[in-house]
């Protein structure tokens, strides 16, 4: 119990202010109610957040370091090319296929999904153009070629395809 003073019911009262004191400590009880169930809810929402923050941080914690070896993959791609045009290279481009595969596996498997833009319309978000290419077989602004392909971690985008979005053809040109 509380070591507060009291005050001392005044059994004097009219029974009119008797009235008016119950509905005053009904109203200040319904107030004190809607104040606890208020605070319940406010602290109930930041236990959420935090949760699901703690849960972004573990999910995402690789990001830097997937970001580092996003390059080493274009470079595979680049060799695998690069053994293809030379003659007599198949072993070479064999072994660099299986090296790139399992890292690729790797990166599959920490929540890294590989993504190609061609033929999609121009997103901002998950695309960066480098060139514009007139072209009248596409529609504007659909992508018509990668140069690099992007990449998510669990849906967020890592790092963005490169592309080359189709431009009409200028009407004032012809």
């Amino acid at each position: 119990m509380s070591d507060e003073p009291r005050e001392p019911i005044d059994d004097s009262a009219a029974p009119g202010d008797t009235d008016a004191r119950i509905q005053d400590l009904e109203r200040q009880l319904a107030e004190q109610k809607d104040r606890m169930l208020r605070a319940m809810a406010e602290a109930d929402n930041v236990r959420r957040r935090t949760q699901r923050d703690a849960e972004d941080r573990v999910r995402y914690a690789n990001e830097s370091l997937v970001r580092e070896l996003l390059p080493i993959l274009d470079n595979f791609e680049r060799a695998v090319a690069s053994a293809r045009a030379a003659a007599g290279a198949d072993s070479v481009v064999a072994g660099v296929e299986l090296i790139q595969r399992e890292l690729l596996r790797v990166l599959e498997r920490a929540g890294v999904g590989r993504y190609s833009a061609i033929g999609q319309p121009f997103d901002p978000t998950r695309h960066e153009a480098i060139a514009r290419v007139v072209s009248v077989d596409a529609a504007p602004d659909t992508v018509v070629s990668e140069t690099a392909p992007g990449y998510t971690l669990h849906g967020r985008v890592l790092r963005p395809a490169m592309v080359a979005v189709a431009a009409a053809p200028d009407e004032d040109a012809a």
